[in-house]
């Protein structure tokens, strides 16, 4: 049985209200960017993808601890004065992330492959499944925008 369709319309009902302007806003750039938006349920609610250029930019998640942006950052390394003006609250969830075992211990899957990037003068080597992931917030908000601004710019 053919997986039922979601409308960018369904995914913003169940956004928070505090939330639905500047996702609908980044929707609105991304869609500007040409960018292909998917949108899948699962377990934890629906999630929304979009990609650039047929590479995934960023996901919209849902968590229990709210709603969060994966940015998918394979540029990250192009762009470290960005980086080093987030603020600790994300600074510190890169640093806390785990490492990419492909690239420290080559033992992941060999499709995967993580991020080399500096931050705050230190080499980090990061699975990428979770490095770039930060919560919808008003503090946050804008660093998510510039953040995919600038990897869109880098991918061309």
């Amino acid at each position: 049985m053919p997986k039922e369709t979601i409308s960018f319309t369904q995914f913003m009902e169940a956004v928070e209200a505090d939330n639905k302007i500047f996702i609908q806003a980044l929707h609105d750039f991304l869609m500007e960017k040409s960018c292909k938006l998917t949108i899948e349920e699962k377990k934890s609610g629906f999630m929304a993808s979009y990609k650039y250029n047929k590479k995934s930019i960023i996901n919209f998640l849902f968590r229990k601890t709210g709603m969060l942006v994966r940015v998918y950052g394979e540029n990250a390394s192009k762009y470290p004065h960005f980086l080093d003006t987030l603020p600790e609250e994300m600074t510190q969830h890169i640093k806390d992330w785990g490492i990419c075992k492909r690239l420290v211990h080559n033992t992941c899957n060999s499709r995967c492959a993580g991020y080399e990037f500096m931050l705050d003068n230190a080499f980090m080597q990061k699975c990428k499944y979770g490095c770039f992931d930060f919560h919808v917030t008003e503090g946050n908000n804008p660093y998510i925008q510039s953040f995919i601004e600038h990897e869109i710019k880098e991918r061309g």
